[in-house]
């Protein structure tokens, strides 16, 4: 691998670092690969908002379909 490639990847491992720091202290509860794939998902051109959308109603759905499961038990 050439060295400016490692540069480059070890400063986007030191991007997610932060960022997931920040996350962390936000209480956002994302972990580093799915963090890694939002980050992925904006500068490739998704919106901010509506990803944040997306993340806020998937872990809604899940709590529903979790809640469920613990009902037919």
């Amino acid at each position: 691998m050439p060295a400016g490639d490692t540069g480059k990847q070890q400063a986007a491992q030191q991007a997610v670092d932060i960022l997931h720091e920040i996350s962390t202290i936000l209480n956002c509860h994302l972990d580093r690969r799915t963090l890694s794939v939002c980050i992925s998902m904006v500068e490739n051109g998704v919106n901010p908002e509506a990803l944040a959308n997306v993340v806020q109603f998937l872990r809604k759905e899940k709590q529903k379909d979790d809640f469920a499961k613990e009902l037919k038990q």
